[in-house]
């Protein structure tokens, strides 16, 4: 795959597909830290001359923080300290025009990507290439840089459909991802720990399945919902409370697959051994074999107990590999914040070469200022399906243009 240093951009027109995609409270953007993990890649291409265009999608919509990228220029105008213009358009006469007059060391952004309805199936990178966007804007691009990672394991215009029309290139944000999530799955280096947590159970379960199969880990550890289900699938009951709201959730369906998972791999798939729960307004920790877990009839789980937290941290300090996607429970919580911090804080202290991602899982690590993780993924959704093995449709179309257009590097 290309990389950034591979070409030169002054006075080159770059398409940069970011990943802006913030939180937003009140119709205001609250969080800076996707915009601060692709400056790196934005200097870079201004510093050398280019026309950039950025762009980036923000929700789905109908969400209540499905809002125009206008407040996105001006988080990457205060960051960068030079104007980022706001284009209210995205393909269009007023966008192309805009593209067109562009000057070496300029940078505007386009309208939230995901106000055209092309941008919001996935398609295969043909039908991309066929879109009203990516035929509009081709003709006025040199280059497109993709550093969306968090999105990478989708297929719509804006990351595939310039593939095999313009040399396609990693930024840096792309590449150090890349580069650490290929280290920590190919690594032979043992013990290798996963930490599943968090509400994408069904990704989880892929992944578990995976890197058990093809023996990429020696030990898998589970939380938040994810470690209910592993719970309910070794033949324990969570009670009458827990039951209905993975029901209400969709989850219960899922643990046939998480037995079978067990069957196979059983000894390797580590569960809590206590919960805890909101008990008349304080926090209460209930042992899975205790008489107290007649409890779980009425009040939700909402973390994990301390003793599972010792026994995942004393696992945690003797490994040389950690991957971890998910939160332990209820985080937003303070006193439902044990379970992940207290996972989360022997991450960071452990030797291992460690790898955490996932939106709730960064949230919690800025929240309490956890350090020592090797790599910070900016993608929830596209690293567990990196870890599931499965093919990321950007990786795959970076790969596709390198073929394509290897041979004009440093033309």
């Amino acid at each position: 795959m290309f990389r950034l240093t591979d070409f030169t951009y002054d006075g080159k027109t770059v398409f940069l597909r970011a990943d802006l995609n913030s939180p937003v409270e009140n119709g205001r953007i609250t969080s800076d830290a996707r915009f601060r993990a692709v400056l790196p890649t934005i200097q870079h291409l201004l510093d050398d001359g280019a026309k950039l265009v950025i762009a980036t999608h923000q929700s789905r919509p109908y969400k209540g923080d499905y809002i125009t990228t206008e407040e996105h220029a001006q988080i990457l105008s205060k960051l960068l300290g030079q104007e980022v213009e706001y284009v209210e358009d995205i393909f269009g006469k007023y966008a192309r025009e805009r593209i067109s007059s562009l000057k070496p060391g300029e940078a505007i952004i386009l309208e939230n990507l995901r106000f055209s309805a092309e941008e919001v199936f996935y398609k295969p990178i043909e039908e991309c290439e066929r879109t009203f966007f990516v035929r509009k804007l081709a003709p006025l691009i040199d280059y497109v840089v993709n550093d969306a990672f968090a999105a990478a394991h989708r297929s719509q215009p804006s990351l595939v459909g310039f593939a095999r029309l313009k040399p396609m290139i990693m930024g840096k944000l792309m590449e150090a991802e890349v580069d650490a999530l290929s280290k920590a799955y190919e690594s032979d280096e043992r013990p290798r720990v996963y930490v599943l947590g968090g509400a994408k159970v069904d990704d989880s379960l892929r992944v578990a399945e995976n890197v058990l199969r093809k023996r990429k880990a020696d030990l898998i550890l589970t939380g938040g919902l994810v470690g209910q289900i592993f719970t309910l699938a070794k033949g324990f009951d969570l009670g009458d409370a827990n039951i209905e709201f993975l029901h209400r959730k969709g989850l219960l369906g899922l643990v046939d697959w998480a037995e079978k998972i067990l069957d196979e791999f059983y000894p390797y798939v580590r569960t809590p051994v206590d919960f805890a729960i909101d008990y008349k307004g304080e926090r209460l920790e209930v042992d899975l074999l205790s008489e107290d877990k007649r409890l779980f009839d009425q009040h939700p789980i909402l973390d994990i107990g301390s003793r599972t937290v010792e026994k995942y941290r004393e696992i945690l300090m003797d490994a040389k590999i950690i991957v971890a996607n998910g939160p332990m429970g209820v985080f937003e919580i303070e006193e439902f914040a044990v379970g992940t911090v207290g996972v989360f804080r022997a991450i960071g202290e452990s030797p291992a070469f460690s790898v955490v991602g996932g939106g709730h899982s960064i949230a919690s690590i800025y929240r309490y200022n956890i350090t020592g993780i090797s790599h910070i993924s900016t993608g929830g959704g596209a690293m567990l399906s990196f870890f599931a093995g499965e093919e990321l449709p950007v990786l795959k179309a970076l790969k596709i243009s390198y073929e394509k257009f290897k041979d004009r590097v440093k033309e």
